[in-house]
Order: structure tokens, then sequence, then C-alpha cells
């Protein structure tokens, strides 16, 4: 098969959707099919060009097997909610004006979510070609930014609303990442045998346990310390002023210390606010490749993910908690819902209520006080990422669905 797979990101970028396209196209190509990838220049978190690239209409790549068609959006820094959504928008135009000129006809094209404008070029060109199309649903936008206050007009809402169940009605097959969101769509009046779950997981034999980089902790003046890791999105979604919080609450125990490794909306005012606070006990790093996010990994004694307290963060599952796994890290999660089910199952963290930064600093002084413990917690969780959620399973089962796909479009 030949696979089109419409995504407003991709690697080099660091972030879920990169990471879970590349990884599944890994797999794909090992199984014999072709991939292309219908992206914009790198330019995630921080709204300016990756080394190496630079504004045009139009690349071609040839990324590690897979084609890549990248082409013009509107890049600046991500502030503020018209200029995000203008670098949004523009990916439909020049996605079928340029891109699409160069795109081998595919056997099928998949178009990814957040946000909804990538599947809306991909809904327009499966029409014109008489493709099938998938609809890939990693987050339920645009009920997640109504949550966050990030847009409070309800008539905006409303429309983004019908856009997306257009989308739905539109696609042949809907792919989603929990089956909360599954069930959400179900409720919303999408046939159940129209939606399929398959989660993030992880590429098991990339992300393997490793010896603490001594190089890594000799240039950050960590050699003898306890290193509690966020890495990711500082956004809106995360609460990371918990975690500030939670340092606070551990900062009687010099040797623990908190990282923050990438960027985001909500860097500059973390770190005003941990200056603000006096702590001595974090650090805030730039973001890094996959290689050197592999680094840090291997650096930390425990792995952080927070959530916000929002009711529709239930149904959400963090891609990064496989990856944690799969590096043998014991986690400190503060999630509830599909996420918090699948930590307690996997034995590998300690799982507190959103936005618990009391709980949170328990849980890591936990470990810190029962080392022998954060390694098992580690090795439960390996084995559980590579019994239930390695990324090869997983493209296997998604490879199945796209020949269902195929064969039902036919029939229709």
């Amino acid at each position: 098969m030949n696979i089109a797979y419409y995504s407003h990101y991709f690697t080099p970028e660091i972030s879920a959707p990169s990471t879970r396209i590349y990884e599944l196209s890994q797999r794909w190509l090992e199984m014999g099919h072709s991939v292309q990838v219908v992206t914009c220049f790198p330019n995630y978190p921080t709204g300016t060009l990756y080394p190496g690239y630079s504004s045009r209409l139009y690349m071609h790549e040839f990324l590690h097997g897979i084609d890549v068609h990248r082409h013009w959006t509107y890049i600046r820094p991500p502030k503020g909610f018209f200029k995000r959504t203008l670098g949004y928008a523009s990916y439909v135009p020049t996605a079928l004006l340029f891109s699409n000129r160069y795109v081998k006809p595919p056997d099928v094209i998949i178009g990814t979510s957040p946000p909804l404008f990538p599947p809306i070029a991909a809904a327009w060109t499966a029409l014109r070609r008489g493709l099938p199309f998938i609809m890939e649903v990693r987050d339920l936008w645009p009920a997640l930014i109504g949550e966050l206050g990030v847009l409070r007009n309800p008539r905006v809402i409303r429309w983004l609303e019908r856009l997306e169940l257009m989308l739905y009605r539109h696609a042949t097959k809907i792919v989603t990442v929990t089956e909360a969101f599954r069930t959400n769509l179900i409720e919303r009046g999408v046939p159940p045998d129209k939606i399929a779950t398959i989660r993030n997981g992880a590429d098991v034999d990339f992300w393997q346990p490793r010896e603490r980089p001594a190089d890594l902790l000799q240039r950050l003046g960590l050699n003898g310390c306890f290193i509690a890791l966020y890495i990711g999105t500082h956004g809106l979604s995360q609460a990371l002023t918990r975690i500030l919080d939670s340092a606070q609450h551990l900062e009687r125990y010099p040797d623990i210390q908190i990282l923050f490794l990438g960027g985001g909306t909500e860097k500059q005012r973390l770190v005003r606010q941990a200056q603000e606070m006096g702590l001595k006990n974090v650090q805030f790093l730039d973001p890094v490749d996959k290689e050197m996010a592999k680094q840090f990994y291997a650096l930390a004694d425990v792995c952080l993910v927070p959530l916000r307290n929002i009711p529709l963060f239930d149904k959400f599952i963090p891609s990064k908690i496989f990856e944690m796994m799969a590096m043998a890290r014991p986690i400190v999660a503060s999630v509830r819902g599909e996420a918090a089910a699948i930590l307690k199952q996997s034995g590998s963290a300690f799982v507190t209520e959103p936005e618990d930064s009391s709980g949170m600093a328990q849980a890591i002084l936990q470990l810190y006080q029962g080392q022998n413990r954060a390694r098992l917690m580690g090795e439960q969780g390996r084995k559980f990422v590579v019994d239930h959620y390695s990324r090869r399973t997983l493209a296997t089962a998604y490879s199945n669905l796209i020949q269902e796909a195929i064969a039902t479009h036919r029939r229709q």
C-alpha cells in the first residue's frame, strides 16, 4: 500500500504526533508499504525554523525511507490565539496548491488532528481523487481549546464542532488514541463500527534502558543527585506550576533536583515564577532531539506526567508514558481516567489526583527513599510496554484497519 499521512507536525520536531507518525511509518516500511507525509517546515514548539531549513513554498526530502512533502505555513512564535490559528489554517491552501502536486498516487489518505486543518486538506484530497479517508483523532479538538479557555466565543466553538462532525461523516474510518475518545464520538452520533482505537505506544527497540550518561550529569552539575524529569511541552494543559509547588515541598532534600526539558507558551512564565519562589532545586533546559531525549530519560530517577484538573483530561492518555516505561523509568503521574488505569496496571507509577502538588512531592520522596523499589517499578514498566504497547504491534493493527478502509471504500 501507498499511505499518505497529512499532519501539521513531523520529525525532526519532538512531539507526540511527530513520534507517532514516524514510528508507525518505520514499521509500515518494514511491512513493505510506502509512506508519504504531507507536513510543514519544522518549527514546533518555538515557532522558529529548525537549522538546515529555510522558508519556501515547497521542499521534498527523503527521510529514513519516508517521502516527506513540506510546504509553507505562517510561522511565528506561539503567542496569541489569532497568530497560532493563522499558522494552523495556512496549512490547507499550501498543502493543496504545492505539496499535492508532488504526492504520488496513494491508496489511502490519513489526516491527523489536532489541529483540524490537516484532516481538512486530507479529506478534500481524498474526495477529489476518489480515495478512502481515515480521520485520526489524537485530542478532542475543538472541545479542548474551549475547556482550557483558549477560545471563549461559543459561536466559533459551535462552528468548529460542526466542521469536526462533518469530517467524521466523510471519513471512511476513524482512529482514536483512547477508548474514551471513541465513546465520546459514539455519544455524538458517529457509528461505532466506523471507529477503532489504536493507542500510542513506544518503539521498544529505540527506547531501551541504558546507563546514566556521566558526561551529562557532570555538565549539569547533578552528580550524586536524585533527578525528577519533566520532558515535553510547557503549555496550558500540563499544570506545571504544580511541579514548582512540589519542588518547594522538597526543598529540605537538596539532593532531589527537578529538570524541566522542553519549550512552549508557558515556559517563560514558569522560569519567572521559579525565580520569584527562590527555588534552588529546579533547572529549565531547552528542547532536544530524540537521541538526546533518550539520554535525559536515562539520566532521570523518576519521570513526571502532570495534567490540569479538567474533566475532559480524564479521557486523555499522555503518549510520553509509553516511552518512559520503555526506558524503564518509574513515573509519578497526576492523572485520572484511562491514563491512570494503564499506569496502575503497569506497576510502574505512583498516581495522584491532577494538580496535587503535595501528593506528587510525597511520591517523589518515596522513590528517593526507596530506590530499589524505583528500579523494580521501572523494570515492570518496561515489560508491560513490550507486552502491550510495542509500536510494531500497533502498526500491524493500523495496517489491517487501513486495508479494511480500502475494502469498505471500494464497496461503497
